[in-house]
């Protein structure tokens, strides 16, 4: 089996192809279509670091990515059952229930074979280089020396593959869409963040950790764009183990709870012009989205945070310091009224601009 590279490596050479798609658009001169290829370059990453291989490798309705989008759109479909628990066999007649079971069947059978060919080829090229592993070598590992005091089975395996793989996807590459959005509404704050990127580069070819590290103020923009457009409007649900009082309200046992980011991050009482892209609120400000400071929880907060932050973070940070240096960026067709884009979301399980950010780059020369 092929080795698998680590995450850097891999998210080093999946951005670099999608910077050369961009490079090739700007010979032409052409409008292209961010929204695609910033879904493609996230999908790809996490699926090498998790599967061990690129979302879009099978051809037909197989791929890891188009199963993936299926299941989210299911997953946040009107549900009869979840309202009308009596009316549950009417998800049987609208065809809702097979086309779960159908989508399911399908990754289902990706994610065995996955597992197939990682246990066929043992790892025996990896066993001894951590980080030369992707996701499914690893709980292999994990499940052959016994580490866990429950037994790990293969569905329980393929559960945590789907949760990956679904879970870091789409959030993330809404991330990225959003943030660059904002940008071209905001073009002082784009220049500001391009100034930044490109005086940390200087002449550079290619960006490492340690620049990241320098750029404070790409920082505010990404923790902006995740306050005004978190990836979860709702977060994961949580379920009530004791009657509690919550505001004078009381909650009984085994109640579903939902936290709602969305009003929390725009709330006026927390903060100063909530409705407004200001990156500059958190310079100086130790405000931080990882679960601590509770009115920016675009992750979630305590121990059922998402655990992937810092993954998520990394690829968001990586791809858009990259396409800040490299291109200039303007609307199609000389827009200059940055106002009029359209803002409008799809509401599901994420938060997706509704129509596809169309752009033209100008390559930018170090």
């Amino acid at each position: 089996m092929k080795r698998v590279q680590s995450f850097t490596y891999v998210r080093e050479e999946e951005v670099e192809i999608l910077l050369n798609k961009i490079r090739l658009s700007c010979f032409d001169g052409g409008i292209i279509d961010l929204t695609v290829m910033l879904q493609a370059v996230v999908n790809n990453v996490v699926a090498r670091c998790v599967l061990g291989r690129k979302a879009e490798e099978e051809n037909g309705p197989g791929k890891f990515g188009v199963l993936s989008r299926r299941l989210l759109l299911l997953m946040t479909a009107f549900c009869f059952g979840d309202v009308f628990p009596s009316l549950a066999w009417l998800d049987v007649v609208t065809g809702y229930i097979g086309r779960i079971n159908t989508t399911f069947k399908a990754i289902d059978a990706l994610l065995d074979k996955v597992i197939e060919e990682h246990r066929t080829s043992n790892g025996d090229d990896v066993d001894d280089q951590f980080d030369k592993k992707d996701f499914v070598h690893i709980l292999l590992q994990l499940q052959r020396d016994g580490m866990f005091e429950i037994d790990l089975t293969r569905n329980d395996i393929k559960a945590i593959l789907m949760d990956m793989f679904v879970g870091g996807t789409d959030t993330t590459s809404t991330t990225l869409e959003w943030t660059m959005v904002e940008l071209v509404r905001h073009p002082n704050i784009m220049k500001k963040a391009q100034e930044e990127v490109r005086s940390v580069m200087k002449t550079k070819l290619k960006m490492d950790m340690n620049d990241l590290n320098e750029m404070d103020y790409l920082k505010c923009v990404i923790k902006e764009t995740l306050r005004l457009h978190s990836p979860l409007l709702l977060l994961v649900p949580r379920e009530t183990s004791t009657i509690s009082k919550l505001g004078g309200y009381d909650i009984p046992e085994k109640t579903r709870v939902f936290v709602n980011a969305w009003a929390i991050q725009r709330d006026p009482k927390l903060w100063d012009r909530p409705e407004e892209f200001i990156p500059e609120r958190y310079v100086n400000n130790p405000v931080d989205y990882k679960g601590l400071d509770f009115h920016l929880i675009p992750f979630g907060v305590g121990r059922r945070g998402c655990p992937g932050i810092s993954f998520g973070v990394a690829t968001v940070e990586y791809t858009l310091a990259n396409i800040l240096y490299w291109f200039d960026w303007k609307l199609p067709g000389g827009a200059i009224d940055n106002d009029k884009l359209d803002m409008t979301e799809v509401y599901g399980l994420t938060v997706p601009k509704k129509f596809p950010l169309l752009l033209v780059p100008a390559l930018y020369s170090p």
